[in-house]
């Protein structure tokens, strides 16, 4: 299996764009599944300029609804003709908003999915052999503090806390695809039935929002519950939270880039 990343936050300092968005590529030697579409095309350029083909790919799946994830949707659709869409139909349908800084709208722009190539999940599910959607997410565990500033628009209009029933996580053959883990990075983990060897993602520590002693223990606390599971993240996880982390953490927690290319078995 391999996985590379197509768009985020911040790269090697080659050729590839960044922008405020995540998509990454797995390759699991039976099928090729595109994990997110960034904000916008940028992951299709990259990918062209490192000759990787996206008219190939058998699954996209949208992690959530906030633009960075879903933006590049529609650009992908117009050139792939048979991928089908892993997505919750509550992404579809919400509408999301960030007070943080500024009020600002975070929903994606979705474009018309034939029905042919739509598969709505609602629940953890088996999307084709050894290929899962994870769904029922708990909170037993401590979520995102940068959360608070989350909302979606409720039944009468108003915006109300965003309880991210619209986030779904990726697994297939030890490997875990968070997205944004804004229902938190331990509550993903304890919904994955299946042993994890390697999580990429965003964990959505925002800098200035976990102390750093918080985030210390989260680090001590994977590094107990899951001593052989290696930790990739990038995009919404704060330079000074991976630090905070990596403090603890050492060689277990690794940063990802756009352009970067991981083979695992």
């Amino acid at each position: 299996m391999k996985w590379t990343v197509l768009s985020d936050n911040r790269s090697d300092g080659g050729v590839l764009e960044t922008e405020h968005g995540l998509s990454v590529l797995l390759e699991t030697g039976q099928c090729k599944v595109l994990l997110d579409t960034g904000r916008s095309g940028i992951f299709m350029r990259n990918a062209k300029k490192m000759g990787i083909s996206m008219e190939d790919v058998d699954y996209v799946f949208i992690s959530h609804g906030h633009y960075d994830h879903a933006g590049g949707l529609k650009a992908f659709l117009e050139v792939n003709k048979r991928a089908k869409v892993i997505v919750s139909p509550h992404a579809i349908d919400g509408k999301y908003f960030s007070l943080r800084g500024h009020l600002h709208s975070l929903t994606a722009e979705w474009p018309v999915i034939p029905p042919e190539r739509l598969i709505c999940v609602e629940q953890t599910s088996e999307i084709a052999e050894g290929m899962h959607v994870i769904a029922d997410i708990g909170s037993a565990y401590p979520l995102p503090e940068a959360n608070r500033h989350l909302f979606v628009q409720g039944m009468n209009g108003g915006m109300v806390p965003d309880d991210f029933r619209h986030e779904l996580a990726f697994y297939a053959d030890g490997f875990l695809f968070t997205g944004c883990a804004h229902n938190g990075l331990e509550n993903i983990l304890a919904a994955c039935p299946w042993p994890v060897r390697t999580v990429v993602g965003g964990f959505h520590l925002v800098d200035k929002h976990e102390t750093r002693e918080d985030l210390r223990a989260l680090g001590k606390r994977l590094m107990k519950n899951y001593p052989t599971t290696e930790f990739y993240t990038s995009h919404c996880t704060g330079d000074g939270a991976f630090e905070s982390m990596q403090e603890v953490m050492g060689g277990q927690l690794n940063r990802f880039y756009c352009g970067m290319e991981k083979l695992f078995s």
